[in-house]
């Protein structure tokens, strides 16, 4: 039996010198990061410090000891469990490739890839990895990618280890189902889980979501990868609220023609997204549409969709005041749909703002949707959501996917301000790169494969 610790740099670099001394099946007992050298803190290097055994006794006697550990016991001072798995599995991903020159696999900032199903040159999507072209070829480049997947699958189960102790010392609440996943969860699941937090998916919902695809497993298919992989694309499909009339155009009670409004902040594409779904009614529906904007802020926003408007052969109707868009409304009156384009605000711009509920609520539109950009951060994203929230938008269309950095955050957001999601663009191009949303596309795009609905 041995008992050791390992100091180096980094986590993955740590785990690595785990592996090679002590074997792959070693069991992490203690971790630690700290500051080590410099003046007076000046200077100092972080450090990361793991102690380890590869005698399985100690290890069963330690779990042992922490299920009958006081409820009130501290919790391990280490980062959050989905941290650590992001950082330490992403990272060690990283550091391996970089060392044997093998093309890891795919992350949260490839997500054209992702969109068309497509992965990168020596990557698969269950995260093993190949050997990528000019990485030493026949048996040698072989010998390597399987030496690298090893070696990754070795880091995935230490990080595994380490986020079941930290459930075990009660880094989640007692009874949760958080912390029911969490124990004892098959590799299967738990790839799903690492796979869910790569794409920045919260903890919360990440467990949320495997606690209810082991409820839904039966026996033995906890190993089927096609099986755990279809049953949490339902899970989490079912996490998403959808419009289920995007892209059909109902009969409203009131008699009006079908008014869609979008709102939204400055640079998110709504110009291009309202000149997008103007084309689909009009050539793809053959329905009469009308088009009125009320962006006559930005330089050359009305040229831009009044040749848009030429190109599909529509009308276009300029607003600037709440009696100039009751005006065109009128004008509209016999059109099956009116698409209305508003001027981008800041969504720290308050009087901006009012003056967009006031002109909305002239057009009182049966559909209000808010327009966000897949681009943007999770805080940043809800933070507009909260900002819009007088304007009381119900439905959201997000846009650029094919320029996001990470689904997850998508999931995250529909999921925390459960508006139904409308539609998704992902280019540039009027009329195509726009679609209906739908949720079982979106689950598949945060598990990293890409699907056509």
């Amino acid at each position: 039996m041995r008992l050791k610790t390992f100091t180096a740099a980094t986590m993955p670099v740590a785990l690595a010198m785990v592996k090679r001394e002590l074997g792959s099946e070693a069991m992490i007992l203690h971790t630690r990061s700290y500051k080590r050298g410099g003046v007076l803190g000046i200077g100092a290097k972080a450090v990361v410090e793991i102690t380890a055994t590869d005698d399985p006794q100690v290890g069963r006697r330690k779990r042992r000891g922490e299920r009958g550990a006081p409820a009130s016991r501290a919790p391990d001072p280490h980062p959050a469990a989905g941290d650590l798995i992001r950082r330490t599995y992403a990272a060690a991903q990283s550091e391996l490739g970089r060392q044997r020159g093998v093309a890891s696999s795919p992350s949260p900032g490839l997500p054209a890839a992702a969109l068309t199903g497509a992965y990168p040159t020596g990557a698969r999507a269950n995260g093993d990895v190949m050997p990528a072209s000019g990485s030493g070829g026949g048996a040698g480049g072989h010998a390597e990618g399987e030496q690298l997947a090893d070696d990754l699958r070795a880091v995935k189960r230490m990080v595994k280890q380490m986020v079941m102790q930290q459930r075990q010392l009660g880094a989640q609440p007692t009874g949760s189902r958080g912390a029911q996943a969490g124990r004892d969860m098959p590799d299967k699941l738990f790839d799903q889980y690492l796979s869910l937090l790569e794409q920045q998916v919260t903890e919360e919902l990440a467990e949320e979501v495997i606690g209810q695809v082991r409820e839904r497993l039966e026996p033995g298919q906890h190993e089927e990868d096609e099986t755990v992989y279809r049953v949490v694309l339902e899970v989490i499909a079912k996490q998403i609220p959808t419009d289920d009339t995007a892209g059909r155009l109902e009969p409203v009670a009131d008699g009006r023609p079908r008014t869609i409004a979008l709102v939204g902040p400055t640079g998110v594409g709504k110009t291009t997204t309202i000149a997008k779904l103007a084309a689909t009614f009009k050539l793809k529906q053959k329905k009469n549409v009308g088009l009125i904007t009320l962006d006559t802020y930005r330089i050359a926003a009305v040229d831009q969709l009044r040749t848009y408007a030429n190109i599909i052969g529509i009308p276009l109707h300029v607003a600037t005041s709440p009696q100039e868009l009751s005006g065109a409304l009128g004008r509209c009156a016999g059109c099956d749909v009116v698409l209305i384009d508003t001027a981008g605000r800041s969504q720290r711009n308050d009087p901006r703002l009012d003056e967009l509920k006031a002109l909305i609520q002239v057009a009182n539109p049966h559909e209000v949707h808010l327009v966000l950009s897949s681009t943007c951060s999770q805080s940043v994203l809800l933070d507009v959501v909260e900002r819009f929230s007088a304007i009381q938008t119900d439905r959201i269309i997000f846009t650029k996917l094919d320029e996001a950095v990470s689904f997850g955050v998508l999931l995250n957001v529909a999921r925390k301000v459960n508006k139904r999601l409308s539609y998704f663009t992902t280019g540039q191009e009027v009329p195509h790169q726009i679609e209906p949303s739908c949720p079982q596309r979106l689950a598949a795009l945060v598990l990293g494969r890409g699907q056509t609905c």
